[in-house]
Parts: structure tokens; sequence; C-alpha cells
């Protein structure tokens, strides 16, 4: 009789230290998909500088019309006694930095360039996240349709993702944009060139996640809870938007975070070359246009907005890795 007592000690001796630890403190909770991609997101430090990064971006964007208002900035207003009238640059070091302007002035004019650079963050992140949520639209509609049906659709849309990335799409962006300045659809000024970059820059990005979302439809169509629903008598647009979809939320989260930086630069390039904000409207690509005059004897003026685009394009980029490895640990 002793030795099954003897045994059941011995095996309760054995047992891992995890199960022994938890012995007698409450059923284990399971977790989430949601909370595991946390736990995964918030080891990785430098995913986490990145996403804070973002965070303060968007906050400065949001906040920066209240901002101005509430604390009498201007960043139109010329300060010509901070410009030597001979050389038209800022007075001092620098590029004029000072306790009133700790960024320095821009030359000619001398408007305050952290309050342009605050003004120019609203207007990079709506035309970016404008043009992602469009592409997103588009490609994830196409994209999940075409995997699902096959076929003949299957075919066309592809055929059609072929044919927009064939577009020689910074030379069309450049078109579209230089002939609608004046004005168009009721809308000139601001809005309308906010507008036209949200439109060229997102619908002619669309296939890139719609190529992601197409591929990752054609494995899923194949599962298990596709065929328990169409058992069950559910219909095509039912198995698409209810069952689909959610399941690419991932690949999707992950490939806007990534698309975001790329919108901003390729929005910083239309603005650079004239073609996309307008002066005086404040644009970090402007800015940049603007400085290539003086950046030999004022290069202040150059590194203020191109540090600006390089920290936001980084932080993006570190964010968005940090999402595909929590959301997807076989990326890695």
């Amino acid at each position: 009789m002793t030795a099954p007592i003897e045994t059941t000690a011995a095996a309760s001796e054995a047992q891992p230290e995890a199960v022994l630890a938890g012995a007698g403190k409450g059923q284990i909770e399971g977790r989430s998909l949601g909370q595991i991609a946390w736990t995964r997101f918030k080891r990785d430090k430098v995913a986490v500088a990145g996403g804070v990064i973002v965070v303060l971006l968007i906050l400065m964007a949001i906040l920066a019309r209240p901002l101005q208002s509430m604390l009498g900035l201007d960043p139109n207003a010329f300060n010509q006694d901070l410009i030597d009238p001979n050389t038209s640059l800022p007075k001092g070091g620098m590029g004029g930095m000072s306790g009133d302007h700790p960024l320095g002035v821009d030359p000619k004019f001398g408007r305050d360039l952290a309050t342009r650079l605050l003004e120019g963050s609203w207007v990079s992140l709506v035309v970016a996240f404008g043009a992602t949520i469009l592409s997103n639209v588009i490609g994830a509609i196409l994209g999940v349709v075409a995997g699902f049906y096959g076929g003949r659709v299957d075919s066309i849309i592809s055929r059609l993702m072929d044919t927009f990335l064939a577009f020689p799409l910074l030379l069309f962006a450049i078109a579209i944009s230089a002939t609608l300045q004046g004005g168009a659809f009721g809308l000139e000024g601001l809005p309308l060139h906010l507008s036209v970059l949200i439109f060229v820059i997102g619908f002619f990005n669309w296939p890139y996640l719609g190529r992601i979302v197409r591929g990752q439809t054609l494995a899923l169509r194949e599962r298990e809870f596709v065929d328990a629903s169409r058992g069950m008598g559910a219909k095509g647009p039912y198995i698409l938007f209810r069952e689909l979809l959610p399941n690419l939320v991932g690949p999707i989260i992950v490939y806007s975070t990534l698309l975001i930086p790329t919108n901003i630069l390729f929005e910083a390039s239309l603005s650079f070359l004239g073609v996309g904000i307008q002066p005086p409207q404040a644009s970090w690509g402007g800015m940049l246009r603007e400085a290539v005059t003086y950046y030999e004897v004022d290069p202040q003026f150059m590194i203020v907005p191109g540090l600006a685009i390089f920290v936001t394009v980084l932080a993006f980029n570190l964010l968005g890795d940090g999402l595909r490895d929590a959301l997807d640990p076989r990326s890695r």
C-alpha cells in the first residue's frame, strides 16, 4: 500500500516548476490574440520608441492650429528685422536661432521655422493618412474579391493591378497635379491641393495592398471556418465581409504603417517639385524646395524640414516592423 503513495509523491516532485507554482492559485486565464500581440510588441523597445514618436507627431499635427491660435503664432509672419538686408540671410549664427526662434528663421522673409514646421506637420499627415485609407479601401475590397472568387474575376482584377503598377506614377502625379492647380470640382486653394494629392497618391497605390490581400485570401478561403459558413448557407458577400476581411486586419494594419511613410515622402516630393502644396502654405517638401537656393550659406534652413521628414519616416517604419513581428511571429 505504501508503493503507490511513494510513486505519487515522486511524481508530484517531478512536476515542472511552472505547474507547481501555479497550483492552488485559481484557474489560468486565457489571452486573446490582441493581448498576445500587445505583449510581443511591448518587448520590442525599438518599435515602442517608434510608436511613441508617431503618437507625438500625430498630436503635434492635431494641435498645430489650436496651438498657433492660443500662442499667437503665424507661420507666414515676416520678421524683416531678423534678416541682413545685404545678404538676405538671417542675422546671427545657426540660421538665426534664438530664444524666440529656437529653430531659426528662413532667409529673405524671416519666418519662424518652428512654426512653419508645426504647420507643415498636419499637411503631411493628412495627405499620408488620407491616401493610405483610400488605398486600403480599394485594395482590400478588390484583393479579397479576387482571391475568394478566383477564375475570370481574379484574372480581370489581377490584370487591372498589373496595369496600375505599370503606370509611371510620379510623372502621372505631376501631370494631374499641375493640370488641377487653378481649380476643379468646386474646390480651389489648399482644399483642392490636399484633395488632389490624396486622390493621386491613394488611387494609384492600391495594387500593392491588393496583391497582399489576394494572396492571404487564397490561403484563408480553404480554411475550415469558410467551409463551415458555406455549409450553413452563407452567401459570398457575407463570407467576404464577415469571415475573411476580419482575418485580414493584421496584414492591412502592418501594410498601412509601412505605406504611410511612403506617402509622406511622395507628398514631400511633389511639393518639392512645385506641383503639391503651394505657398504660402507651409509644407515640409515646400520648405526643402525653398532651401535649395540657400543650403550652401544657410544649411539650417534645409536641415530642419529634412530632419523632420527623416524622423517621421523612420518612426513609422520602426512601428510597422514591430507590428509585423507582433501580429505574425513567423515573419521574424
